[in-house]
């Protein structure tokens, strides 16, 4: 079992930064890979960014050029920043824990979410 612990969400006004820290621990050998994922109200859940275990990263267009998920493998922790924050990246943001496969691919594993909204 792996478990996830997300902080860091908030109120934050359109252009604003923030930063969600995911702590991961259980059995770990389990996944490769961790990503964030978020659902805004009326919509599906999306994949935002997936990082690999060895460093490859991905970004959904919505996200490229404004977030950043890096991992700090010492800490077991992901982190996403978040900079030029828009109205429309309001969701609430879950911490995956999955496997890198052409890409990011999810397993069963989440955190309990964290609120970022976006307003002025």
């Amino acid at each position: 079992q792996v478990r996830l612990v997300e902080s860091g969400g908030g109120l934050v006004q359109p252009g604003g930064s923030l930063r969600l820290s995911c702590g991961a621990s259980g059995t770990l050998f389990s996944i490769n890979a961790m990503g964030w994922y978020r659902r805004a109200p009326g919509k599906q859940r999306e994949l935002v960014a997936g990082i690999s275990f060895g460093g490859v990263t991905s970004y959904a267009d919505s996200v490229k050029g404004r977030f950043t998920i890096s991992r700090d493998s010492a800490e077991n922790t992901v982190t996403l920043q978040m900079n030029n924050l828009r109205p429309d990246d309001t969701a609430i943001y879950y911490c995956n824990g999955g496997y890198w496969s052409r890409g990011y691919q999810p397993y069963d594993y989440w955190g309990q979410g964290t609120q970022v909204t976006v307003s002025s």
